[in-house]
């Protein structure tokens, strides 16, 4: 669910400059995702913090699993989608 509507909220802000720029400009706020989480909620999109890590942590765990048994190190990184949702946000034009 959550992964929608971070896919549904960047298709929207690759066409839109100001939702782009107050998306980015969450980055800078004193609780950086909970910003994120209260600025999304006002536009209509349900994304939770808890949601948004426990993503990260399920794809991540998904990756692991599905080595059987090889490649068990975790990369750093992978579990962060709400670092790669902005690292997608700010490379998009």
């Amino acid at each position: 669910m959550i992964q929608h509507e971070l896919d549904r909220l960047l298709k929207e802000a690759k066409g839109n400059k100001e939702l782009k720029e107050k998306l980015i400009a969450t980055k800078n706020a004193e609780d950086p995702v909970s910003e994120f989480c209260s600025l999304c909620q006002s536009l209509g999109y349900d994304i939770k913090i808890g949601e948004l890590f426990a993503c990260g942590q399920d794809m991540n765990d998904s990756k692991l699993r599905s080595v059987n048994g090889g490649g068990v190190n975790e990369i750093d990184g992978w579990d962060d989608t709400y670092e790669q949702f902005f690292l997608t946000l700010e490379w998009c034009k």
